[in-house]
């Protein structure tokens, strides 16, 4: 059986990946899948919380797990609006490589 170590090191990785992502890509895409990426690495760190935290009748803490609903709410409210932006950005400037991105006017 997987202790609690072992859920927040592949959590950690996760959250090391994406941030790798998010700092050294270029691409708005890669970027953005990299953010949801530590969302996820998050998720898994308050289910593994929850899982482990038992309450004095014996059952799991399910505080962790409905935070994880809040936080699925909100990122699929930021897929919505952050690719309706990055499609926005792509017909007006004809790049997602954020170099080439140097100014807010167009």
């Amino acid at each position: 059986m997987a202790s609690l170590n072992d859920y927040l090191l592949v959590s950690g990785l996760l959250f090391a990946i994406g941030l790798a992502g998010v700092v050294m890509r270029r691409n708005i895409i890669i970027m953005f899948m990299c953010l949801e990426l530590m969302l996820s690495a998050a998720n898994l760190s308050l289910v593994a919380f929850s899982r482990f935290n038992v309450t004095p009748t014996g059952l799991p803490d399910y505080n962790g797990q409905m935070m994880v609903f809040f936080v699925i709410t909100v990122a699929a409210a930021e897929v919505a609006v952050g690719l309706a932006i990055i499609v926005a950005l792509y017909r007006a400037r004809q790049t997602i490589h954020t170099d080439e991105l140097t100014s807010l006017k167009g």
